[in-house]
């Protein structure tokens, strides 16, 4: 039986409907939504506050679960750990936004969402699509991208990986 890690993100976006992201600094430095661990003891709400605050530097109000999604699946034949990721939907108090911990996220940006960056979670991207569809009480089963790159490091290629997504089930 695989271990489950429990996360926290928020998908937060500024008056012009632009999605805030942050790239990890580590890894195959993914863009992915503001957020992280939930400490033991920890509710997922506290922990996205403190995550967001974190990554952000800036406070964030919460407005919704846009849903749960369950990450599954050993992308890049690591044996990792299924991650039960808490997405909200939130607003920042202030839009005024920084890499606040530089040890963790190399940039922080706002992005049109007909135009995302690449590459992405893929959590990050079912979890985008929800909340810019208005859903909320979603759960999802979601499984971790395969890594297409070859090993001469051609740039990643997400658009040649064929989409493996189930179908959202909004709570009712």
């Amino acid at each position: 039986m695989t271990a489950l890690t429990s996360a926290v993100a928020a998908v937060i976006t500024d008056p012009a409907g632009r999605v805030l992201l942050c790239q990890q600094r580590q890894g195959h430095q993914l863009w992915g939504l503001p957020g992280g661990g939930v400490r033991a003891g920890e509710s997922p709400v506290h922990a996205v506050v403190r995550d967001v605050r974190t990554d952000t530097g800036t406070e964030t109000e919460l407005v919704d679960l846009v849903g749960l999604y369950q990450l599954t699946g050993d992308g890049c034949g690591d044996d990792l750990p299924d991650v039960l990721v808490h997405v909200f939907r939130g607003r920042l108090a202030n839009a005024d936004v920084a890499v606040n911990a530089p040890d963790r996220i190399s940039r922080l940006a706002w992005h049109d969402p007909a135009c995302l960056p690449e590459p992405m979670t893929a959590t990050t991207r079912a979890a985008v699509a929800d909340a810019l569809a208005g859903r909320s009480g979603v759960l999802r089963d979601v499984l971790r991208d395969v890594d297409p790159r070859s090993a001469d490091d051609e740039p990643w290629d997400e658009a040649a990986i064929p989409a493996q997504q189930p179908p959202a089930v909004p709570v009712s």
